[in-house]
C-alpha cells in the first residue's frame, strides 16, 4: 500500500443538515475518484460509508465513518457524519481531526439548525470551513439566494469559489473562478464530463462573480490588494494560496455547487480539495493539552468499531512522526503500555493493511489492550496529551430489559460495546427505582442502540418510558407514639419510643436527633430506632416512594430490662414513624428539569404552547439569528417522550437539552392519580 507524506494528506469532514447529500456526496467522491467501482445509493442501501444494517434501514447516517480516495497523487480522507441532531456528537469527533470541514447544504432549504450547529462546532475548534451546495439539480435551487442566506447567517467571509451552470433541471456543470474553466457535464448520471472555456453567454457573470472571490482574497493583504487594484486581478497561483491562505485564517468560506444524485460537479470538487484545501502541515496543532510533539509520534484516537469478527477497532489520526506496525506505543492518557498490530487503513467496513503512516494520516489498528476513543497514543516518554471533545450530558432515559431473563449478562457486556463506539450513551442503574436505564441525546438516539442491540448482538429488550423518581415529604410537625409489645412464652419483645417529626428545607433529606435524658431508652438502643425509621421511610407512606426532607426527635420511650432489644426498638421506631406520617400532612414531590429547547422562529408559538400545557413554567427566551432558545422548567413527568412531539413541531429542526433542578410538590389533582397507579400492582396480587 502507497504512504503519503503529510502535505499529499488532505482531511475532510463532511458535516451539515439531515437529508443535505452528506453520504451520496462522499460515495459520488469515492467513484469519481476511481476507489470504488460504483457510485453507492442510499434507496439501495449500497453507500461506503453507511454500511450499517439500521443505516441502512432508516437510509440515513447514525455514526461518522471514514473512507479515502487518491486523486492528483493527493491521498483525501473523508469523513462522513450524521446530520441529525441527536448524532451530532459523532459529528464533533470527525470534526476534531478534519482540517477542513465541508459543510453541506440544500441549494433548496439554505442554512438549517444543524448547519449553524457544526458551523460552531468547527469554530470552537478553530477548523477551516467551506460550503458545499448540494441539490442544484432540484427546483427552487437558487445559487444567488442561497449565497445571501449563507452570508447574512455567517457573514460576508462565505464566497463562491465555482458559479453553477444551469439552475434546477438545466443544472449542467461549474465554472471554476479560480482556473476560470467551464466543468460541463452530461446529465445522464456516468458524471461525464468535458472542461472548456467559459460559454459566451456566461463570461460577464462570471468575471463579476471572480472579481467578488478575487477582492475578499486580496482584502488581508497589501501587497496583493494594490496588484489587483493596478492589473484588475490576481494569477491563478496567488488566488489558490490565497484560498488556502484565509481558510486557514478562517476569513474566507469558499462555496462550491454539485448535485450529488445527478453526478455532477464531483471532479471539479475533487480538484478544490487538491488545489485550494489545506494540507495538515499547513495548520497548527490545536488542543495539545500536555507537552510539546516535536516530531514524537503522536496519534488522537478519535472513534472506536466494535467489530464482531475483529473485536474492537480503534481509528486514529496521526498528528506528529510516524506510525508503524507491529510497534511498541504508549496511551499517554491512560499511562500504560500499547502494542500495536498491523495498521490499516479504513474504507467504509472494509480495512487494508499498511506498514505506517505519517504525520496527518488516518488510519485504524485492532484489538488494542485498554484504549478508548480520546486517548492519546505516543511513543514511549514523549508525555503528550491532546483534548478531545466534551461528551454531551445525556438528554433522555428510558428504562431497559431483556426480553429473556438468561440475557441480562449478555445485555451487559452488549451495551459496554455500544458505550466503546458511542461514549454518548450512558447505561446505569438507577437506585430508587431499581430500573436499568439507558441514556442518549434523543428518543431516536437510545432506539439506535436498542436495534444495534438486536441486529448486532442478538439481545432483544423491552424499552419503555422510566418510572419517574417521585419522593414524599410532611407539611406539618407532629409528635408521634411507637410501642411494640409481644409476649409468646420465655422471653417477651418490648420497646416504646416516642418522637418527634417536623419538616425541613427542600434537599435536606433526613435527621435524626438523639433527646434521650435520664437513660428511658439505653444508648445501646437508640441506633435501632433511627435503623427501624430508616428502612420503613425508604418504603414511602403515600405510595412507596422514599420520605426526605424531615428530622425525627427522639425525645422519650421506656425498655424492658429482660424483654427489650434492639429489634424490638427497631420495630419500634418504625411504628412510630408510621403513626407520625398519618397525621404530618405527608404529600408527594415530583423532579423538576430546567430545559432548553432550540428552534426556527416559525415554531416558537407551538412549541410555548405545548410546554405550558406539559405544565412547563417559562424562564426567558434568547433569538440567535433565525434561532430562538426557549429556557423553562417542567417537570420530568411531562419530558419522557417530549422529543418525538419537538420534531413532530419543528419538522425535524429542532433540538432540546434537559437537565435536573430541583424537587417540587406534586399538584394536589395529580397526586391522587399517581398514588392510585402505585397502589394498583399491589390490589391486583
Amino acid at each position: 500500500m502507497k504512504e503519503y507524506p503529510t502535505e499529499k494528506i488532505r482531511n475532510i469532514a463532511f458535516a451539515g443538515h439531515s437529508d443535505t447529500g452528506k453520504t451520496t456526496l462522499v460515495s459520488l467522491l469515492l467513484f469519481n475518484a476511481g476507489a470504488t467501482t460504483r457510485a453507492g445509493s442510499i434507496d439501495d442501501g449500497t453507500t461506503v460509508t453507511d454500511f450499517d444494517e439500521d443505516e441502512i434501514q432508516m437510509k440515513h447516517s447514525v455514526s461518522a465513518a471514514t473512507a479515502w480516495a487518491e486523486h492528483e497523487d493527493t491521498k483525501l480522507n473523508l469523513l462522513d457524519t450524521p446530520g441529525y441532531g441527536v448524532f451530532l456528537n459523532e459529528a464533533r469527533c470527525a470534526i476534531r481531526v478534519a482540517d477542513t470541514v465541508a459543510i453541506t447544504v440544500s441549494a433548496v432549504n439554505g442554512p438549517e439548525i444543524n448547519t449553524e450547529r457544526v458551523w460552531k462546532i468547527a469554530n470552537s475548534m478553530e477548523t477551516p470551513v467551506a460550503f458545499v451546495a448540494t441539490k442544484m439539480d432540484r427546483d427552487r435551487a437558487n445559487a444567488e439566494s442561497l449565497i445571501a442566506a449563507l452570508q447574512e447567517k455567517f457573514g460576508k467571509s462565505v464566497v463562491a469559489a465555482q458559479m453553477p451552470i444551469g439552475a434546477e433541471r438545466d443544472f449542467r456543470g461549474v465554472v471554476d473562478l479560480v482556473e476560470m474553466q467551464a466543468w460541463v457535464y452530461e446529465t445522464d448520471g456516468s458524471g461525464n464530463y468535458e472542461k472548456v472555456p467559459i460559454p459566451d453567454d456566461l463570461r460577464d457573470q462570471a468575471n463579476a462573480w471572480r472579481e467578488t472571490l478575487v477582492e475578499k482574497i486580496a482584502e488581508s493583504d497589501d501587497s496583493l490588494m494594490e496588484r489587483f487594484f493596478e492589473e484588475g486581478t490576481l494569477t491563478q497561483q496567488e488566488i489558490e494560496d490565497g484560498i488556502r491562505r484565509e481558510m486557514i485564517a478562517r476569513s474566507i468560506n469558499p462555496l462550491f455547487f454539485v448535485s450529488p444524485s445527478a453526478n455532477i460537479g464531483g471532479h471539479a470538487l475533487l480538484e478544490a480539495f487538491v488545489r485550494t484545501f489545506p494540507s495538515p502541515d499547513q495548520l497548527p496543532v490545536r488542543m495539545v493539552r500536555e507537552g510539546s510533539l516535536d516530531d514524537k509520534p503522536v496519534a488522537l484516537i478519535f472513534k472506536t468499531i466494535s467489530d464482531p469478527f475483529s473485536g474492537r477497532i480503534s481509528v486514529f489520526r496521526v498528528y506528529s512522526g510516524t506510525l508503524s506496525s507491529d510497534t511498541p506505543y504508549f496511551n499517554s492518557t491512560r499511562d500504560h503500555d500499547e502494542r500495536f498490530g498491523k495498521l490499516q487503513i479504513v474504507q467504509g467496513k472494509q480495512q487494508e493493511p499498511v506498514g505506517s503512516l505519517h504525520a496527518g494520516d488516518i488510519g485504524a489498528v485492532a484489538k488494542l489492550k485498554d484504549s478508548h476513543t480520546g486517548d492519546t497514543i505516543t511513543g514511549k516518554g514523549a508525555g503528550v496529551i491532546l483534548d478531545f471533545v466534551d461528551i454531551p450530558e445525556s438528554t433522555i432515559s428510558f428504562a431497559i430489559e431483556p426480553k429473556s431473563k438468561g440475557d441480562e449478562d449478555k445485555l451487559s457486556t452488549a451495551i459496554s460495546r455500544i458505550i466503546e463506539e458511542d461514549p454518548s450513551i450512558r447505561f446505569r442503574r438507577d437506585e430508587q427505582t431499581h430500573e436499568f436505564l439507558l441514556s442518549g441525546q434523543g428518543q431516536l438516539h437510545v432506539e439506535t442502540a436498542v436495534n444495534r442491540l438486536r441486529n448486532r448482538y442478538g439481545v432483544d429488550v423491552i424499552l419503555h418510558p422510566p418510572k419517574v423518581p417521585y419522593l414524599e415529604t410532611v407539611r406539618a410537625k407532629v409528635n408521634a407514639h411507637g410501642r411494640h409489645k409481644k409476649q409468646s412464652g420465655g422471653h417477651g419483645q418490648f420497646a416504646d419510643c416516642k418522637i418527634t417529626l417536623e419538616p425541613l428545607p427542600r434537599g435536606s433529606d433526613f435527621e435524626f436527633v438523639d433527646e434521650i435524658f435520664g437513660g428511658s431508652i439505653p444508648r445501646q438502643y437508640i441506633p435501632a430506632v433511627e435503623k427501624g425509621i430508616q428502612e420503613v421511610r425508604t418504603q414511602g407512606y403515600l405510595a412507596g416512594f422514599p420520605v426526605v426532607d424531615f428530622r425525627v426527635r427522639l425525645t422519650d420511650g421506656q425498655f424492658h430490662a429482660v424483654d427489650s432489644s434492639e429489634l424490638a426498638f427497631k420495630i419500634a421506631g418504625a411504628m412510630a414513624f408510621k403513626d407520625a406520617m398519618s397525621r404530618a400532612k405527608p404529600t408527594l414531590l415530583e423532579p423538576i428539569m430546567h430545559i432548553e429547547v432550540t428552534s426556527p422562529s416559525e415554531y416558537i408559538g407551538d412549541l410555548m404552547g405545548d410546554l405550558t400545557s406539559r405544565r412547563g413554567r417559562m424562564e426567558g427566551m434568547e433569538t440567535e439569528g433565525e434561532t430562538q432558545i426557549i429556557r423553562a422548567h417542567i417537570p420530568m413527568a411531562e419530558v419522557l417522550t417530549y422529543g418525538s412531539t419537538l420534531r413532530s413541531i419543528t419538522q425535524g429542526r429542532g433540538s432540546f437539552h434537559i437537565e435536573f433542578s430541583h424537587y417540587e410538590e406534586v399538584p394536589k389533582n395529580l397526586q391522587q392519580k399517581i398514588i392510585a397507579e402505585a397502589q394498583a400492582p399491589a390490589h391486583s396480587e
